[in-house]
């Protein structure tokens, strides 16, 4: 298995809030208006990820995630047009095209920044908008993504492990039960459960990323 070098990553963080295509996989990413705590204790993450599975789970398939407490990153591959346009979501039918599907990001934000302002007695944003997006087109560009997302909780100094974060995809990877998360198309990027696992582990992926001085 190959990697990029250094400075071949930087593609992963150019072309921010490229518009939204069909067919197409992204690097989507927000966080809270002013870095405000998106989450604050277990049942934020949970519902977040209830609503997450009601709005973008029909027109996005997901390969990656994690929740950390000011920002969030997601690995989507958005479906195609004629999965989309047969949908018949609320509000779907006033809209065209994709429209519709930066519909149900929005309908995403509000309806957990309205469950979130209940619960905290606050008003007014809770999201930074528009919510940041980049394209990701190589295999090798979506390996480095899965491991920029599952390392972020170590990054930011929040565990040492990944094993220990809950609030990502990296144990759901690993684990036999049931999900909406493609977990066998990410495991086929690095072949197999143990090239993953050794994937996220190497020193040099670790050097490469902190070279690059990502947030």
């Amino acid at each position: 298995m190959g990697f990029l070098k250094p400075q071949g990553l930087n593609i992963l963080f150019r072309m921010k809030n490229t518009p939204l295509e069909y067919d197409q996989f992204y690097h989507i990413y927000n966080r809270g208006t002013n870095s405000c705590n998106l989450f604050i204790e277990t049942t934020n993450y949970e519902h977040f990820l209830r609503l997450y599975d009601k709005y973008i789970s029909p027109i996005a398939d997901t390969f990656a995630w994690v929740l950390m407490k000011n920002h969030f990153h997601l690995l989507v591959k958005i479906k195609p047009e004629e999965v989309i346009s047969e949908l018949n979501l609320q509000g779907f039918k006033n809209l065209e095209g994709l429209k519709r599907v930066n519909k149900q990001f929005s309908n995403l934000f509000n309806a957990y920044t309205k469950a979130f302002n209940k619960k905290y007695h606050r008003t007014g944003s809770l999201f930074e908008h528009p919510f940041h997006r980049i394209e990701v087109t190589h295999t090798n560009q979506l390996r480095y993504m899965v491991y920029y997302i599952h390392h972020n909780p170590v990054h930011h100094g929040f565990v040492e492990s990944m094993l220990l974060y809950p609030w990502s995809s990296y144990l759901t990877i690993l684990s036999p039960k049931e999900t909406h998360l493609k977990r066998a198309q990410v495991l086929a990027w690095f072949n197999n459960p143990e090239n993953f696992k050794t994937f996220h582990y190497n020193p040099k992926i670790l050097d490469d990323f902190k070279k690059l001085h990502i947030d």
